[in-house]
């Protein structure tokens, strides 16, 4: 990964996948237009950690987890 919000990105984008989630269900459940959430998983536009705490909670998991998860996903490709 060349910077953490692509690992961010990618995080969310398995998460959501691992819950059979489209971007558009994900979208619905977190309060966000499917389009954010799409620049999101892009790396285009980053997210607060307001965001990150809806978003997580859409994707059922804790956010120190989430952001596990991209930490490693980011330490992978250093």
């Amino acid at each position: 990964m060349r910077d953490f919000g692509e690992a961010l990105g990618q995080a969310i984008r398995e998460r959501r996948k691992e819950l059979n989630l489209s971007q558009e269900a994900l979208s619905f459940k977190a309060g966000y237009h499917v389009t954010y959430v799409s620049q999101i998983e892009r790396n285009v536009k980053s997210p607060t950690v307001r965001t990150m705490l809806i978003l997580a909670d859409a994707l059922e998991i804790p956010l120190s987890e989430l952001m596990l998860r991209a930490e490693r996903l980011y330490a992978q490709h250093d």
